[in-house]
């Protein structure tokens, strides 16, 4: 891996705060008794005339699956997690889709987006930014075996994942897609949560598949060394100019765009808040360990706060500039 733009001390500063907390944790956290990670069958639900959505209901390790279905074809979002998750899918979408052309799309590299890949056929398109696909190249196989050190439940999940499947498509930022009357905008943001985020607009029926750049109720993640706190603010000012009448996070419940509003909020309000104290003389570690309690206060509905201070670190470095 290269070393990160924004510094080596930033990467593993927040890496330290990160181990803490189990690759479940990272994911996201489960509210119940930990479960197998698949995807659940017979949850499907209509959200538009053309978007449907497989809930993760809040198990752990398991996403928000999209199924967007045109007159010629059917566009899966982030099909869950090892073998088992993409049957699932494939038979969900088989209750809503006659198509026989069938495309992938994934909002970023980590293993519960994409292994689920694995289940489909051959014939089924993979289209990735190409930033995402560099990403999974050098990662990918990595994230598999952290997740796989988990448990002994994730790791049978994952069990038959030995490879990638490679893209049918490469686009650089943004490529738009026509499944028959429905066209859909796939958007290169990163680097935020990863450097590979992308975001997906279905234009019509104005739903934002927007992964872990929003998400309801839980606090986002700084996952790769070479997160950005300015380009996230950034790639949320252009998912807002969208103007989404629906906001799917990559987990957690489904929003209206306020959401999108919300997640700007907490960044502009942590960089501020930051700044403020880096100004003060404070290091960035006692800067992190402090904005972490505020936050968790100031927004004691969230989950995950630990997520805070790896933010604060980006955020603290890059207020050099």
């Amino acid at each position: 891996m290269q070393i990160p733009s924004l510094g080596t001390a930033v990467y593993f500063a927040a890496s330290a705060i990160l181990a803490a907390a189990s690759p479940l944790t990272l994911a996201q956290a489960p509210v119940h008794a930990p479960a197998p990670p698949v995807v659940k069958e017979g949850t499907t639900v209509k959200l538009s005339e053309h978007v449907y959505l497989i809930p993760d209901e809040k198990v752990g390790m398991v996403p928000n699956v999209g199924i967007i279905v045109g007159s010629r074809a059917t566009l899966i979002v982030d099909p869950g997690m090892g073998l088992r998750s993409g049957q699932a899918v494939l038979r969900e979408m088989a209750k809503v889709s006659k198509n026989t052309d069938v495309i992938i799309v994934n909002t970023h590299y980590h293993s519960e987006h994409t292994t689920g890949e694995a289940a489909f056929p051959a014939g089924t398109k993979i289209v990735r930014a190409a930033a995402q696909q560099k990403e999974l190249e050098e990662l990918g196989m990595k994230h598999v075996a952290r997740f796989r050190s988990v448990s002994s439940v994730v790791a049978d999940v994952l069990k038959d994942i030995t490879s990638f499947r490679a893209p049918t498509e490469l686009f650089e930022r943004e490529k738009t897609l026509d499944l028959g009357g429905v066209r859909v905008r796939l958007l290169w943001l990163g680097p935020g949560h990863t450097v590979g985020d992308t975001a997906i607009f279905v234009e019509g029926d104005r739903v934002l598949f927007s992964g872990d750049l929003a998400m309801k109720g839980l606090f986002p993640a700084f996952s790769s060394p070479e997160a950005s706190g300015r380009t996230w603010l950034a790639s949320l000012d252009r998912l807002a100019k969208l103007q989404p009448g629906t906001v799917i996070g990559a987990h957690y419940p489904v929003a209206d765009a306020s959401l999108i509003g919300e997640y700007r909020d907490y960044l502009k309000a942590l960089q501020a808040r930051v700044i403020e104290l880096k100004k003060q003389g404070k290091s960035s570690d006692d800067t992190a360990e402090q904005v972490r309690g505020e936050f968790r206060a100031k927004y004691p509905d969230w989950t995950q706060p630990i997520r805070v201070h790896p933010a604060a670190t980006v955020f603290y470095k890059e207020s050099d500039g």
